[in-house]
Formats: C-alpha cells, structure tokens, sequence
C-alpha cells in the first residue's frame, strides 16, 4: 500500500468548514501523481513515450469529516490493471491522525497517446514496472467492458 500525508490548508476547506469535495479529488491526485513517480514514472519517462493517465470516474464514499489543520493520509492500492496496461484502477482510502477511515475512492483511468489523443497500452518498459504495483485484495484483471459497467455513453445536445 503507497501513502501520502497532507495538512488541510485554508484552501481545503468549504463553506461547511469541512475538506471540501475538490480537495479530495485534488489530494488522491497528488498521491497517484507521487505513487506514479515513485514507480518510475516520472513527467520525463513520460515524455520519451508520449504518453500521460486520464481518469474516466472517481466514485467517492464519505463517512467522516476532515478539518482544517488536520494531518491526513491518503493512501492508494491497485485494484485492476488490463493486460497490456492500457486500464488501471486505484483504491485511495482517507484516514485522520487517529486512524478512523474518513473516506473511500474507486477511481478508473487509462493511458493516452498524447499525439493521437486515443488509449494506448503501456510501452514494455512500464508495463513491467506495473506489474510491482502494491495490489489489493480484490484486484482483478480489467477489460474494456469493466470501462463501460456503468452504461453511461455520451449523449450529444443539438444546438
């Protein structure tokens, strides 16, 4: 299991003097972004192949809240990765500096092609630092059906 400890600042917090929702998404960010380079995945890595992560959904479960001046850790364990390692998805998990769970994220992304703008799998070279990825207990193997379990579809407005 990767982890990351934050401090909520001042901008963290909304109007219910809480850890505002876009804090989380920005702080889960932040630790995959750590957790990436720490696995050699770094903005230059990158760069060489042309490619970068996009995410396709952050489902968020709340259960406690968070204030302003409180350490937090958010921590991150892979719960699927596709063969070719095109889709990953990632568990973060919240906890306070008493160790109560505050909040759950399911979150599925992808790599992209930044020339192309389409989903590329990962080159052999990440692909096989991929496979060190710290995994959780109900990892699973993702296809491109697991990206469309939700059956949302875009749907265009005419204008």
């Amino acid at each position: 299991m990767f982890k990351k400890q934050f401090e909520i600042r001042w901008s963290d917090v909304d109007a219910n003097r809480h850890l505002a929702n876009s804090a989380y998404t920005n702080f889960m960010s932040h630790a995959r972004m750590a957790f990436l380079i720490e696995k050699g995945f770094t903005m230059k890595e990158l760069a060489v192949f042309n490619i970068g992560p996009v995410v396709f959904y952050e489902h968020m479960f709340y259960f406690k809240e968070a204030f302003l001046g409180q350490p937090i850790t958010v921590t991150l364990e892979v719960s699927g990765l596709s063969e070719d390692g095109t889709f990953f998805q990632f568990d973060h998990n919240f906890y306070n500096h008493k160790g109560q769970h505050l909040a759950h994220c399911e979150m599925l992304g992808a790599w992209i092609d930044l020339k192309t703008r389409k989903l590329t799998a990962l080159p052999e070279e990440l692909h096989k630092a991929s496979e060190t990825f710290p995994r959780a207990k109900h990892f699973k193997v993702l296809t491109k059906e697991d990206t469309r379990r939700h059956n949302k579809v875009p749907q265009d407005l005419s204008l």
